[in-house]
């Protein structure tokens, strides 16, 4: 019988994209969330921590809609509302920022906790995926981009990744050029989705069938190949020219983007992708994704998304970044479970005064020491010890090898 049959009886099983993490691998992405917090902590990046479940309108209003498919929903036995699980902790932050926090200056927060998708993302993806991230709200220049890049690209590094690759794209590039050729939702809709498949037969058989001028249709189709390093922006500047100030605007942007990164980050690779348009729906300005040589997906992603708060009564300026630490634990720790060199100290089940002074000094020095009930002693070494406390002929007690 195979698993998924002897799913139904078998209580168990977890059920398919959902997984945990057992010791000594759930302690190693546990110290991977503390350092990640503890980074953002010294960029001033408060943490908050946003209920798993809210009302539903809540978790889907605004740009959060595209979030729908992926949100579980249930019914609230005290209220007969419904609510979601959430599915991205963004949002709540935006929530926070607009309606309970309500500054007027910028505003940095981070995050981190599960969330939990209806699907997942990608053939290898997680449905409960452990989401951290940081945002930072109420500036609207490119600062607070490079800020958050910069950030992500040191958590990363911290993490372990060795070698980073980020793509950069603007979504006002695309929205520019749609506006100017005056294309409807639909039509709009049907060019992005061959665009994020670099589908260019498809573009082109869909441009030809709309009613746009010819210098519309040719900047649109540029965009499935302006692909490449920093040098991509000069050709882009060539390709686009005349597209209109949006546009211009989102191309200045990334040049200054790409500057200010090249200085802070030297040893990071920047690579451009003018037809990306992850979160099309979500983002208002530039977006970029982290990535390894070796490793099929994204590390980390993010990008701007100003006015998330409108429809809690504040639309600011907003960018941030987020990661899967699950999914980035499992790139970084390189095939290892987690644990820290040294093992425990196993202590024999005793009464003694001086040992209990003894396993309390050794526990405040950072060292773990493991009690041997009655009737265990024998399993020092299933439990990760790889020392023991012995007594001394003096009446006090030694660390000795196991």
């Amino acid at each position: 019988m195979n698993d998924k049959l002897a799913g139904k009886h078998n209580p168990w099983l977890l059920p398919d994209g959902v997984e945990e993490l057992l010791p000594p691998a759930a302690e190693g992405l546990e110290r991977l969330r503390q350092s990640c917090l503890q980074r953002c902590a010294r960029w001033g990046y408060a943490l908050i921590m946003p209920p798993a479940i809210e009302y539903l309108e809540a978790l889907l209003s605004g740009v959060a809609h595209d979030l729908d498919l992926q949100t579980f929903k249930l019914t609230d036995q005290l209220s007969g509302r419904l609510m979601g699980v959430r599915a991205d902790i963004t949002p709540q932050a935006a929530r926070i920022d607009a309606h309970q926090l309500r500054r007027d200056g910028p505003v940095r927060l981070c995050y981190s906790g599960t969330v939990l998708r209806t699907r997942p993302e990608g053939a290898d993806g997680s449905r409960n995926p452990l989401q951290m991230g940081a945002e930072l709200y109420g500036h609207a220049g490119i600062e607070s981009d490079v800020e958050v890049i910069t950030l992500m690209a040191e958590l990363l590094a911290e993490a372990g990744v060795e070698a980073l690759h980020i793509d950069l794209g603007h979504v006002g590039i695309f929205r520019g050029l749609s506006a100017a050729a005056r294309l409807d939702a639909d039509a709009e809709a049907r060019l992005w989705d061959a665009l994020q498949r670099k589908a260019t037969a498809d573009i082109a058989e869909l441009l030809d069938a709309l009613d746009v001028s010819a210098s519309a249709r040719g900047r649109l189709a540029a965009l499935a190949s302006l692909s490449g390093g920093p040098e991509v922006l000069a050709e882009a500047r060539a390709c686009l020219q005349g597209a209109g100030e949006a546009v211009d605007e989102a191309l200045d942007a990334l040049e200054r983007i790409a500057e200010a990164l090249a200085a802070a980050l030297p040893d990071v690779t920047l690579h451009f992708d003018l037809g990306e348009l992850r979160g099309y729906r979500y983002h208002t300005g530039v977006v970029f994704a982290a990535y390894t040589p070796g490793v099929s997906g994204e590390l980390a992603r993010g990008g701007r998304y100003d006015d998330i708060g409108a429809v809690f009564g504040r639309g600011r300026p907003a960018t941030g970044f987020s990661a899967d630490l699950k999914a980035l634990y499992r790139v970084t720790s390189n095939g290892h479970d987690g644990r820290e060199a040294a093992g425990a100290i196993a202590a024999p089940w005793h009464g003694d005064a001086a040992l209990r002074r003894k396993i309390n000094a050794l526990r405040a020095s950072g060292e773990t020491v493991v009690w041997l009930l009655p009737g265990h002693e024998g399993e020092a070494a299933e439990m990760g010890c790889d020392r023991r406390l012995s007594s001394t002929t003096d009446g006090d007690w030694r660390v000795d090898p196991l």
